[in-house]
């Protein structure tokens, strides 16, 4: 039996989207691809998930298909397609609450939302993830990943990377 033929469209979308919770990011294990915005959105029609990587070319993008793709099929769920859109483009303003949470517990500094324009002028303050000091300095523009930079505390004198925003 399809996904769709014995669920209403909102328990479709809802099934789909309690699965998908549970599915890591490969890079940030400690956080979801739903808490991280990657996972755009259901569209009941077709059934199919909508994914956009954090940015163009992220080699993760094939992990975070594949484990989707398991994940839906553990749950029965092999008739829902994924589609791949990268127009508009992921930004750190689609990473959740709950997300940015796990990453400053995890040793990330999250951006806060809205910090786009802040950070492409260098004008914004960015917290130890490990102490809260705000008293942090950027060493590189490239992290342990693409989508990170490595920062480190004045203060704790830890390292931590920082999403990038855009």
């Amino acid at each position: 039996m399809a996904a769709g033929a014995a669920l209403s469209e909102q328990a479709l979308r809802d099934r789909i989207e309690t699965v998908l919770a549970e599915v890591p990011d490969p890079e940030i294990p400690a956080v979801s691809v739903v808490e991280l915005g990657i996972v755009r959105g259901v569209d009941p029609e077709g059934p199919s998930v909508i994914i956009t990587p954090t940015y163009t070319g992220c080699p993760a993008t094939i992990a975070i298909e594949m484990a989707i793709r398991v994940a839906l099929d553990e749950a029965g769920m092999a008739d829902v397609a994924i589609r791949t859109v990268l127009s508009p483009p992921w930004s750190t303003d689609m990473i959740s609450d709950a997300g940015r949470e796990k990453l400053r517990a995890y040793g990330i500094a999250p951006p806060p939302k809205g910090a786009e324009a802040r950070s492409l002028r260098g004008a914004d303050i960015v917290e130890c993830p490990r102490c809260g000091s705000p008293h942090t300095q950027e060493v590189s523009r490239f992290g342990s990943t693409p989508c990170k930079a490595l920062w480190k505390c004045a203060d704790c004198h830890e390292p931590f990377d920082r999403f990038k925003c855009h």
